[in-house]
């Protein structure tokens, strides 16, 4: 868990410095929710997609290194849905829950992100399957009607972990939220 708390910590005295390739994604109106738009930058030599992996697999984007396999590790997932629960802890405590009824073993951390513009807050998942999650939730605010999370699956032996997960942090430091939706590029067919 110390692990957890220094990353988080050399991740606030490190700054957001992020050089790479612009992530968007967009949702329309859902309901009250109004229409979004949340862009970030990825890190250098890695793939933003939003429109091609990020569809098939039912999320809003994926950022990855190399080609795309299909494998959930060392993949950047951003999830955005409409608000349902209170609040931002809420949200965290129903995926521990979650978490805990997939994996009743596995341990947990919840940790503060710094972000310059939105709450956030991570639930560190160490997997009895060796497998560990590093789930990052933000709420742009009640008006925004949304929230959203950044999340990556790690092997526990990962030799790279360290790298990752600050790659990761930029990545949610580097997100902003805006209101009105953004056209996105057609998924080019066969």
């Amino acid at each position: 868990m110390r692990r957890w708390l220094l990353l988080a910590l050399l991740f606030v005295l490190a700054g957001p410095a992020c050089a790479g390739q612009s992530i968007l994604a967009s949702g329309a109106r859902d309901g009250s929710t109004p229409a979004w738009t949340v862009t970030g930058v990825g890190p250098e030599g890695w793939t933003a997609d939003c429109c091609t992996y990020a569809r098939a697999i039912g999320v809003d984007a994926v950022v990855y290194r190399g080609e795309w396999t299909g494998e959930p590790q060392r993949v950047m997932v951003l999830n955005v849905w409409p608000a349902k629960l209170p609040t931002l802890d809420a949200e965290l405590a129903a995926d521990r829950a979650r978490y805990h009824q997939h994996d009743p073993a596995g341990r947990d951390t919840t940790l503060a992100i710094a972000h310059p513009r939105m709450h956030c807050a991570a639930n560190v998942y160490e997997g009895s399957d060796h497998i560990d999650d590093m789930v990052v939730f933000c709420d742009p605010g009640q008006a925004s009607g949304v929230r959203l999370s950044w999340s990556m699956t790690l092997s526990a032996n990962e030799p790279q972990r360290r790298a990752l997960l600050d790659a990761l942090l930029r990545v949610v430091a580097s997100t902003t939220y805006r209101r009105g939706a953004t056209a996105l590029p057609a998924i080019a067919r066969p």
